[in-house]
């Protein structure tokens, strides 16, 4: 039986609510047995109902990835009622190494340290475990070190559709050798002042 426009709208959006976690359209698609094409239009119309309506809930578009969420304004009283208490804030070193992953990933554990110059092993699993960084394979070098790349909830974290929303790195200029630590730093407060999240 073929399908109707608001019965593959209604189909989308009973499979993002049952999953609960980002589903790439692909996937949808295949188990509607429909073009990825006609899918991604049904979640944009989809996303524009909620949103005309006022609905509580919304659609973000993670990467490929779509995903049903109660909107951010109503995230007091939706953590009220669940008893979810707020996360311990990221310290300025997660910030610096989720800049530092989310503008070259994939990358090593040693690529991050590289670039600090400090140990990043507990920054980095703190960040795991947040679901923020995830394993992404494994470089094909001697002693074949796993590579680390943002996911899902990172794009949404800090409220972008994907890795291209991220800000341009401000261009290095050509500078004497005794100025050299200064820029960095303002480079690095640049990045840090994106990445802390809004109170």
């Amino acid at each position: 039986m073929k399908l109707t426009n608001e019965q593959i709208r209604a189909a989308c959006e009973a499979i993002l609510f049952a999953s609960g976690e980002p589903v790439e359209a692909v996937r949808i698609a295949e188990a509607l047995e429909l073009e990825t094409e006609v899918v991604t239009g049904a979640l944009w119309e989809l996303s524009r109902s909620l949103d005309e309506r006022q609905s509580g809930i919304c659609l973000l578009k993670l990467g490929s990835k779509y995903q049903l969420c109660s909107r951010v304004e109503y995230a007091q009283q939706v953590r009220s009622v669940l008893d979810i208490k707020k996360n311990t804030p990221l310290s300025p070193a997660a910030f610096e190494v989720l800049a530092v992953v989310a503008y070259n990933q994939p990358v090593t554990k040693a690529y991050i340290e590289q670039i600090r110059g400090v140990d990043c092993s507990g920054v980095v699993s703190t960040l795991c475990q947040r679901g923020l960084l995830e394993e992404k394979g494994r470089l094909d070098l001697p002693g074949r070190p796993l590579l680390y790349g943002t996911t899902p909830d990172f794009l949404r974290c800090f409220c972008l559709t994907s890795l291209a929303d991220l800000p341009e790195l401000p261009e290095k200029p050509e500078i004497d050798v005794e100025q050299d630590d200064e820029i960095d730093n303002d480079q690095g407060e640049q990045i840090r002042n994106f990445f802390q999240p809004e109170e």
